[in-house]
């Protein structure tokens, strides 16, 4: 495959949304314009697929438009503009690569517009997935499954996804954004293993199952610090959540990242024991991608999600947003890793009563941990326990705190139990404000620590405290790395030497 190519156009069309040639004809009206599709995967040797681009051309002229492909062939190649779209149909070709659709369109002043769509050409075994999961569906072992969209398992609905299934989202932004999404009432059975982890990842990545099965876990041509190419696993359930608006408590909210058209994006209810399905062995790359102003979506996000479901053995590599978000819920997560977290990588909210046990954080951009609580009256105790988290290293810092609580919610009640700050530690001063353990005296005495101990010396310690100097009861220098990283040896972090050391 021409992975080069791909890669190269993907970026050129994020970045040139039409292009237009110069106009040396002096005419008085606006030249057209053209735009391009997002990135599109396609089965090869599929016929009737088809691409649309949008087009403007000036109400008093009219126009032509004339197409070019590569890796297709395209049945009508020319004609006439009608409207504000034109729609390309093509037939792919039989070779596993990329392709490409040029659209040209030239109006009555002789003015020309371009755009390039373009194509991932995949295998016979690659699935593109356009619609909701509407009935039990299973994504076989061997293959790799295309998400088109934002799609949604739906209520009373099983998607079971089997080990080394490598699932990638499409590049989109906004309404467009690629996500996995499991309503209220939906069941995802993504039970992968050490041996065979089921990926979640960009079409930009070029990692095939092939790569799991010779045990090679990581990206071949993606770093690990790039993000925002697709979107996330969102999964939503009927467990309480503390939310409120002004008239009170509410049981149920929308999930951001979903807009509010979607009503499958609601989470929340009364059944504490809810069950979502078991999600295991799962590794969440480059997702993150913007859907409004600085609102982007979580690597996992686990809205109003029950006691019954089974979350453990979880990676989030490079988010652009949080690694994992708590919206309220009783469900536990146990054995994770958070790596090259856009903004937070753990964040709490909405009176979360579970327990995270067993993690480890390596350089967020933002806090390590983002503690929010109740918005509404209920309120819930969560526990974050047995972790060890590389704050900063020689080439990448954090840009938020160490442990931060929302100066605009009530702080949330959380026990930290034997969690290690591992050194390189800066200090905080006034060159290092973005470490301090911003926590004000009312949300210390919410949050219980035990044995939550930073690598360096004593005498610095006060100078984490926002507090004056103060150290909370449970809070010493010193001590050694608290996560288990011998079950973590699956992971993309652990296979490139991440976790070495801890």
């Amino acid at each position: 495959m021409n992975f080069k190519f791909l890669t190269t156009l993907f970026a050129l069309s994020a970045l040139l949304v039409f292009s237009a040639c110069d106009d040396d004809s002096g005419s008085n009206f606006d030249g057209p314009t053209v735009t391009a599709p997002s990135l599109t995967s396609v089965a090869a040797g599929t016929t009737g697929e088809s691409v649309t681009f949008t087009v403007s051309v000036d109400a008093d002229l009219t126009a032509t438009y004339a197409a070019t492909g590569e890796g297709v062939t395209i049945t009508n190649a020319s004609g006439t503009v009608d409207g504000t779209s034109v729609t390309i149909n093509y037939d792919a070709g039989a070779t596993e690569g990329a392709g490409a659709i040029t659209l040209v369109v030239t109006d009555s002043e002789g003015q020309s517009a371009s755009g390039t769509a373009v194509l991932n050409i995949t295998n016979e075994n690659t699935v593109r997935v356009t619609g909701n999961i509407t009935a039990d569906e299973t994504w076989e072992a061997g293959k790799c499954y295309i998400l088109a969209g934002r799609i949604t398992v739906v209520d009373g609905v099983t998607l079971t996804i089997e080990p080394g299934v490598i699932v990638k989202g499409e590049a989109g932004t906004g309404p467009n954004a690629t996500a996995l999404l499991v309503a209220r009432g939906g069941t995802l059975m993504a039970e992968g293993t050490a041996d065979a982890p089921i990926i979640f990842t960009s079409v930009a990545d070029e990692i095939t199952p092939e790569n799991i099965v010779a045990g090679e876990f990581a990206s071949p041509n993606l770093d690990p610090d790039i993000n925002g190419l697709w979107g996330g696993l969102i999964v939503l359930g009927n467990a309480t959540i503390s939310a409120s608006n002004d008239d009170g408590q509410l049981s149920e909210v929308q999930i951001e990242g979903i807009p509010t058209s979607d009503t499958n994006g609601l989470y929340g209810g009364n059944d504490d024991t809810d069950n979502s399905g078991v999600i295991t062995y799962i590794s969440i790359r480059h997702g993150g991608s913007n859907i409004g102003d600085g609102n982007e979506i979580n690597g996992l996000t686990l809205g109003g999600v029950g006691s019954g479901t089974t979350i453990e053995n979880i990676e989030v590599v490079a988010n652009q947003d949080d690694g994992i978000e708590w919206f309220g819920g009783t469900v536990s997560v146990k054995n994770v890793v958070v790596w090259n977290a856009g903004d937070d990588a753990i964040d709490t909210d909405q009176a979360w009563s579970g327990t995270l046990d067993n993690f480890v954080v390596v350089t967020p951009s933002g806090s390590c941990f983002e503690l929010d609580g109740p918005e509404g009256t209920y309120t819930a105790r969560h526990t974050i326990q047995n972790g060890t988290v590389v704050a900063i290293t020689d080439s990448r810092t954090t840009g938020g705190s160490l442990i931060d609580v929302d100066s605009g919610s009530k702080a949330t009640p959380v026990d930290m139990k034997n969690i290690h700050f591992v050194a390189p530690l800066f200090v905080t001063n006034d060159d290092n404000e973005n470490v301090y353990l911003t926590m004000t005296e009312d949300e210390v005495e919410l949050a219980a620590f035990d044995n939550v101990t930073f690598d360096i010396a004593a005498g610095d310690l006060g100078n984490l405290m926002e507090q004056g100097g103060a150290v909370p009861a449970g809070i010493s220098a010193g001590g050694s790395p608290a996560a288990d990283v011998s079950v973590l040896s699956w992971t993309w972090a652990a296979q490139v030497g991440g976790l070495d050391g801890l």
